[in-house]
């Protein structure tokens, strides 16, 4: 088996290189497309983080005769091979059996586990039926991985000097299960680094090539050893500064990239991976204060992104999804003149509905966003085409609007929309946390 530490005089990250992962995501609807592989993006997302490459996806159906092939394949020339999906208790869940009889290991019944599956159908109020029980097969020389979520557990193999790892295939399953017991297994073996293998910048507000432009002077000084590399989300950028050969510690690493998030200034949004909305929700924490938002073309995804926030509701006072006119006048207090004589997509019914999603929800800080979002959006016309959306932002400071236009479909629309409201949001409540005074009160576009 490969390990970090066996290259000589190479760097930990040098040698992951060396570690040969695979993954086999198994599943008709996969195929199908009746479900996204996400599994590819985390599991290769989580790899990379630690230093490792995944180095072939193959997405396979349910037949037994095709993961025996293509385990075999990837067995033969792999260190690592994860497999997803196929541990149910359903005639078509296959994995287990037909990798177990290519390694020629027997499959042994685990009474611990058909105790868990039995409380956890207690739990649920349900039945259990028998062929649940092919689940609390596992393999006679493996370990077993808990399933806190479901009733599937994941199963590790370490046999000819490779690694097995098989998780069951739905997502809130799965993910739990990598980053806190396959993550640290990999690592504690070796496999992985023990430490993300980056530096990672997140900005918003700065396009890719102007963030790189911005930052080069840094990334030159810093010499050779650096590694750089950008990722462009819908309205934010990710710089991840690492350096492979082991040049940079991790240490002189983090100091890179604290003089440029000094550089970016308000551009700068985080270390690491945090959300928009999650950095949000930490500055109305710190400085208890409570937000309110309130949509018509985004319809709800404003408020879930703050919702996916853990404790939400010690800084989220609520959100009102109106589409209606007579909904924004009913529900949020809206002046029928404004909308009658502005319309509901404007800088002032934008300012409206903020103004009264604060007022109606008890909140400090209010968004609204409004707007034409796609090809069928009724309203829109040559002085507001599709793409136009207006956001607001309510503070103690004052109440703005700003005028967007994003082409794209409706759900790139949506989506930007929601990031630049949140952007907007964070960098007021920065400049609250600094203290520092409002430059300006003029309703204007962002670009």
């Amino acid at each position: 088996m490969v390990s970090v530490n066996n290259a000589d005089g190479a760097s930990p990250q040098a040698s992951l290189r060396q570690v040969r992962y695979e993954l086999l995501t198994l599943g008709d609807e996969l195929l199908l497309g009746l479900t996204a592989n996400g599994h590819l993006t985390f599991i290769g997302a989580q790899l990379g983080r630690r230093g490792a490459l995944l180095q072939r996806n193959v997405t396979l159906t349910d037949e037994a005769d095709a993961i025996a092939e293509q385990f075999r394949e990837s067995w033969r020339r792999s260190d690592v091979v994860i497999t997803t999906g196929g541990l149910g208790p359903t005639c078509d869940d296959r994995t287990r059996d037909v990798i177990a009889e290519v390694l020629g290991q027997k499959l042994v019944f685990d009474a611990t586990i058909r105790q868990a599956i039995e409380e956890r159908f207690s739990r649920l109020g349900r039945k259990m039926t028998d062929n649940n029980l092919k689940q609390a097969y596992v393999f006679e020389r493996g370990e077993v991985l808990a399933n806190a979520n479901g009733t599937a557990p994941g199963l590790w193999v370490e046999q000819d000097g490779r690694v097995l790892v098989m998780l069951p295939g739905p997502p809130n399953e799965l993910q739990p299960m990598f980053t806190e017991q396959v993550v640290p297994r990999l690592a504690a073996r070796g496999l992985l680094l023990e430490r993300e293998a980056y530096v990672q910048l997140r900005t918003a507000g700065i396009g890719e090539s102007a963030l790189e432009t911005k930052l080069q002077p840094i990334f030159d000084r810093v010499g050779p050893g650096l590694s750089v590399a950008f990722c462009a989300h819908q309205g934010a950028v990710d710089c991840r500064v690492s350096s492979p050969s082991g040049a940079l510690s991790h240490a002189q690493l983090e100091a890179v990239a604290a003089e440029c998030a000094q550089l970016l200034g308000d551009d700068f949004v985080c270390y690491g991976h945090d959300s928009l909305a999650r950095v949000c929700a930490e500055l109305l924490r710190e400085q208890e204060k409570r937000l309110a938002v309130v949509e018509t073309a985004t319809g709800g995804l404003l408020a879930h992104a703050f919702t996916e926030v853990c404790g939400a509701c010690k800084f989220f006072a609520g959100g009102v999804v109106c589409c209606s006119n007579d909904a924004k006048m009913q529900l949020l207090d809206v002046p029928e003149d404004i909308l009658l004589q502005h319309g509901a997509v404007s800088d002032e019914a934008a300012v409206a509905m903020a103004a009264g999603a604060s007022e109606t929800l008890a909140a400090d800080y209010a968004l609204a966003v409004t707007g034409f979002a796609g090809a069928a959006s009724a309203g829109a016309n040559s002085g507001n085409p599709v793409g136009t959306m207006f956001v607001a932002l309510y503070s103690p400071a004052g109440v703005w609007s700003k005028k967007l236009s994003y082409p794209g479909p409706r759900s790139t629309v949506k989506v930007r929309a929601v990031n630049a409201a949140l952007d907007w949001l964070r960098r007021e409540l920065r400049r609250a946390q600094r203290g520092d005074a409002v430059t300006s009160r003029r309703i204007g576009t962002m670009q």
